[in-house]
C-alpha cells in the first residue's frame, strides 16, 4: 500500500503570495485587454488552486486561498471592466461630445502645469480631480450609469473644493487613457455648478492642510512649499526646480504620501504610548486612530489609501501578536485593494510601493544581519541595506516608467532618511497645532525648516553630480533587460568562485568611467563661444565673455531646472546681463534659478510687458533678488571682453497690448553677437510680420550662426533666411512637442542655404567653437 504523498512544506509567510499574485493578474490583464480575459484569468489561476489542493503540490491553506481569492477576483473585478467598457460615456468621448454631468468629487483637485509659451511658469492654470458620475446628459439624454471621470478644469473656479461635494459641470469629453477605468476625461468649460458641501472631516481637514501651508510661509519659498509635500502630499507651492531634482537624485517617493509618512506618524505614537507602559492592544488602538487621523488629513488619494490598508492589517497583526508577519499583510493589502479599486493593477505608484516593501521585508533583514555579523555597527546596518535593497528591487520598475537610471538614488536616500521622520512629526504637529495657536504652528514649522532645508540640499548636489542619471531602454523590455542583469549580477556575487570576477569588474568600470564621465568629461569644450542649451520646449542661450565664468545668458527656458545645470556644466558663476528677448513662459520659467545661484548685473527686457502676469512676476523676482530691471530698444550697443552685442529689433514695431501670442512674438528682441565664433543672430520667437519689419528697415542680419526664429515653426520667411545665410542653425525645441516644431520646410530652406541644422532635442546642448576655416559645433549628446 503506497503511502500518502508528503504535503509541500511552505513557508507560512507565502502562502498568501499566489493569491495576491492571482488577483493582481486579473486586474492587469483585464485592464490591458478586455472583461473576458479577467475572467480566464481568474478560472485559470482557480483551476491551478484547485490541482494543488488535488494533487498535494503545495501547502493546503496556501493552494485554497488561491481557490478562493481568484473566482472572486474575475467576478468582481471582471463585471468592473465590463461596466467601464459599456459606458455610455465612452462612445461619446469618441465623438468629442458636448455633456452635462453630476458627479461626486473623489480627490482633491490637483494643480497641473498647463503647456504652452503662455502658460505661468510654475503656476496652475488648470486642475485635475477625479470623480464619480451621478448622471450623464449627452445629446438631449440622460443616462444615471455609474462610472469614474476624470475633470480637467479651470483651476481658478475649481482648486477649493473637496472629496465628497457634489457638482455640475458643461464640458467636452475626450477618451480615457487605455488601462484605466477611467470611462472618458471631461474638459470643463466654465466653473462648477449646484455645488454641495463638503462632509465636515473633509472641511475640517482643509482647515489642518491650509493651517500647515500658512505656518510654512514663515520659511524660505522652497522649504516652504516642500514641506507640505512632505507631510500630507501638498504640492500646491513645490518648486518645479525641486521635483526636477528630486527626480534625479531619486528622491521623488519623499514628495508623495505613502507608507513611509504613515510607518513614520504611527511608529511615533507606538513610542509615545509604550513609554507610558501602554499595552499591545492600547498600542494598535493608539496607532489605529492616528492612521484614520492621518488619512483624513491627506485626502482620500490611491496612495494614502493602500498605505492605510497596509498599515490596517500591520496594525490586526499586532493584535493577534504576530509580529513577523509584514509579507502575510503586504500579500493582504493587495488582495484587498485591488478587489476594491482594479485600476491598482496597471498604477505604477501601487506596483512601487508593493515591490520596495516586499523587498524591505525578504532583504533588508538578511543584509543588515550579514553587515553586522560582519562588524558593521547596526544603525549604519540598517540604514545602509534598506534604501539598497528598496533601490535595486525598484530599479526595473523606474526604468521601464522612466528610461533613466539615478547612480547617486542609494546614497541621497541614505543622507535623507535621518530628517524625513522628525520634519515629518514636526509637519504633522504643526498642522493639528495651526488651528489653535498660529504661533506654536510656526514654531514647529521653524523646527522642521533644517530638515527641509537638508532634503533640497542633499536632491540638488546629487542632481548636479554629472551623469546622475544615464539613459536605458524604457518600457516593458527595459524593465526586464534590468532585472535580468541585476538577477545575473546577484547570482554571480553569491557564487564565491565570481564574486572576485564581478568586484574586478565593477573596480575596473569606476576606475575608467569616473574619470571620463566625472572627472574630464569632455564637456564644455575649449574656447566655446556660444551654448544653446536643452531647456525642453523653449529657449536658453548662453554666450562666452573672454573672461573664465562670466556669461551673458539669453532667454532662461521654460523650467528652472534645466537652466541652471546647462550653466552648472558650463562653469558659469557670473551673468553681466540676463536677456528676456519676450515674456513667454518658455523664455522666462527658469529666471528665479538664475537669480538665486548665480551673481546677476543686471536683467533687460524689450519694450513689450504683456502678458501682464509676467511683466509682474519678472518686476517681483528681481526686485527680490536686488537685480535692476532695464529695458533695451534698438540701436543700442553693449560690450563685454570677447562679446559684442547689438540690439537690432523689434524694429517699427510698438508694443503689444493685452494677450495676442503672434504680436507679442513679434515684439521679441531681436540681437546679434559679435564673438570669437562670429556673429550669432538671436531672433527670440518672431515670425513673419516681425522679421518683414527687419527686411523692410534695411536691417543687416548676416550672421554665420543663427538662432531660428521660435523654436523652428513655419512662421519664418525665406527671404528671411536667406537673407541671415547662416552656417550653422541653432533649433532650441522640446522632445516630442505638441506644436509640430521643428517644420521640415524651415528646416529644408535651411539646409538647401548651406546650414548646418543642430536640434537640443537631439543634440543635446549644442556649443559653437571658432575654427580656422569658420564656426564648428560640438554637442553634448543626451
Amino acid at each position: 500500500m503506497r503511502p500518502p504523498p508528503a504535503e509541500c512544506v511552505v513557508n507560512p509567510r507565502l502562502r498568501l503570495v499566489p493569491a495576491a499574485l492571482a488577483v493582481w493578474a486579473v486586474a492587469l490583464s483585464g485592464l490591458l485587454g478586455n472583461w473576458p480575459i479577467a475572467v480566464l484569468t481568474g478560472a485559470f489561476a482557480c483551476l491551478v488552486g484547485a490541482l494543488a489542493v488535488h494533487r498535494d503540490w503545495c501547502a493546503r491553506s496556501c493552494a485554497l486561498a488561491l481557490v478562493v481569492a481568484a473566482p472572486i477576483a474575475a467576478v468582481s473585478i471582471g463585471f468592473r471592466i465590463h461596466q467601464s467598457a459599456a459606458h455610455p460615456a465612452r462612445s461619446a468621448a469618441v465623438q468629442a461630445e458636448a455633456v452635462v454631468i453630476r458627479a461626486e468629487l473623489s480627490t482633491r483637485p490637483r494643480g497641473v502645469r498647463t503647456e504652452g509659451f503662455a502658460a505661468k511658469p510654475g503656476g496652475v492654470e488648470a486642475v485635475v480631480v477625479q470623480a464619480d458620475i451621478h448622471w450623464l446628459l449627452v445629446a438631449g439624454r440622460t443616462h444615471d450609469q455609474r462610472g469614474e471621470v476624470v475633470l480637467v478644469a479651470p483651476a481658478k473656479a475649481w482648486r477649493d473644493l473637496l472629496p465628497g461635494q457634489q457638482v455640475t459641470a458643461r464640458g467636452v469629453l475626450a477618451p480615457a487613457r487605455q488601462g484605466e477605468l477611467t470611462v472618458a476625461v471631461l474638459r470643463v468649460r466654465g466653473p462648477p455648478q449646484d455645488v454641495t458641501r463638503a462632509p465636515v472631516w473633509q472641511r475640517a481637514a482643509e482647515v489642518l492642510r491650509s493651517g500647515l501651508r500658512e505656518a510654512s510661509t514663515t520659511l524660505d519659498p522652497e522649504p516652504a512649499g516642500l514641506l507640505p509635500a512632505l507631510v500630507v502630499g501638498d504640492t500646491a507651492e513645490l518648486s518645479p526646480r525641486v521635483v526636477e531634482e528630486f527626480r534625479t537624485a531619486g528622491l521623488a517617493h519623499v514628495l508623495a504620501v505613502s507608507g513611509a509618512n504613515l510607518a513614520i506618524l504611527c511608529g511615533a505614537v507606538l513610542l509615545l504610548l509604550r513609554v507610558f507602559r501602554v499595552g499591545p492592544r492600547g498600542c494598535a488602538a493608539g496607532a489605529a486612530v492616528a492612521l484614520v487621523g492621518f488619512v483624513i488629513l491627506a485626502g482620500p488619494e490611491p496612495s494614502v489609501l493602500r498605505a492605510a490598508v497596509m498599515g490596517a492589517v500591520a496594525l490586526l497583526a499586532l493584535v493577534l501578536g504576530r509580529e513577523r508577519s509584514a509579507l502575510p499583510a503586504l500579500a493582504a493589502s493587495v488582495i484587498v485593494l485591488v478587489l476594491y479599486d482594479p485600476a491598482l493593477g496597471t498604477d505604477p505608484g501601487f506596483a512601487l510601493s508593493v515591490v520596495a516593501t516586499a523587498a524591505l521585508v525578504l532583504f533588508a533583514p538578511r543584509w543588515a544581519a550579514s553587515l553586522r555579523d560582519r562588524g558593521v555597527p547596526i544603525g549604519l546596518a540598517e540604514a545602509l541595506a534598506v534604501p539598497v535593497a528598496a533601490s535595486l528591487a525598484t530599479a526595473p520598475l523606474v526604468v521601464g516608467i522612466s528610461g533613466r537610471i539615478s547612480l547617486v538614488a542609494v546614497l541621497a536616500n541614505m543622507l535623507v532618511a535621518p530628517v524625513v521622520a522628525p520634519a515629518t512629526v514636526l509637519g504633522v504637529l504643526a498642522a493639528v497645532v495651526a488651528p489653535v495657536h498660529g504661533g506654536a504652528a510656526r514654531l514647529l514649522v521653524e523646527l522642521a525648516g533644517p530638515e527641509a532645508g537638508w532634503l533640497i540640499t542633499v536632491g540638488r548636489r546629487a542632481s548636479e553630480v554629472p551623469n546622475a542619471s544615464v539613459r536605458w531602454p524604457s518600457g516593458w523590455l527595459g524593465g526586464l533587460l534590468l532585472a535580468v542583469v541585476l538577477l545575473l549580477a546577484y547570482g554571480l556575487f553569491k557564487a564565491r568562485r565570481t564574486r572576485t570576477l564581478l568586484a574586478a569588474v565593477l573596480v575596473g568600470a569606476v576606475v575608467v568611467l569616473v574619470p571620463t564621465s566625472v572627472v574630464t568629461p569632455g564637456w564644455p569644450p575649449d574656447n566655446w563661444s556660444v551654448v544653446a542649451c536643452d531647456v525642453g520646449q523653449g529657449d536658453a542661450v548662453v554666450l562666452a565673455t573672454a573672461e573664465p565664468g562670466r556669461a551673458v545668458l539669453v532667454d532662461t527656458g521654460p523650467d528652472p531646472g534645466p537652466v541652471a545645470s546647462c550653466l552648472r556644466r558650463l562653469g558659469i558663476r557670473r551673468v553681466p546681463l540676463l536677456v528676456l528677448s519676450h515674456l513667454h513662459a518658455d523664455h522666462i520659467g527658469g529666471l528665479a534659478a538664475v537669480l538665486a545661484d548665480r551673481s546677476v548685473g543686471a536683467v533687460a527686457i524689450g519694450p513689450s510687458h504683456e502678458p501682464n502676469w509676467a511683466w509682474e512676476e519678472v518686476r517681483r523676482q528681481t526686485r527680490a533678488a536686488g537685480v535692476d530691471l532695464v529695458e533695451l530698444t534698438a540701436g543700442r550697443r553693449l560690450e563685454w571682453p570677447g562679446l559684442t552685442l547689438e540690439v537690432l529689433g523689434p524694429k517699427g514695431r510698438t508694443a503689444p497690448v493685452g494677450d495676442d501670442n503672434t504680436a507679442i512674438n513679434d515684439s521679441s528682441l531681436v540681437l546679434r553677437a559679435h564673438t570669437a565664433a562670429g556673429r550669432v543672430l538671436l531672433t527670440g520667437d518672431i515670425e513673419l510680420e516681425g522679421q518683414a519689419d527687419l527686411l523692410g528697415g534695411h536691417v543687416d542680419v548676416s550672421a554665420e550662426v543663427l538662432k531660428v526664429p521660435h523654436h523652428g515653426s513655419r512662421f519664418s520667411a525665406p527671404e528671411f533666411l536667406a537673407q541671415v545665410k547662416p552656417r550653422i542653425a541653432l533649433v532650441s525645441v522640446g522632445e516630442g512637442n505638441r506644436y509640430g516644431h521643428p517644420n521640415g520646410t524651415v528646416l529644408d530652406a535651411l539646409t538647401r542655404g548651406g546650414a548646418l541644422v543642430l536640434r537640443t532635442d537631439r543634440d543635446g546642448d549644442t556649443a559653437v567653437l571658432g575654427g580656422e576655416t569658420g564656426p564648428r559645433v560640438v554637442r553634448r549628446k543626451k
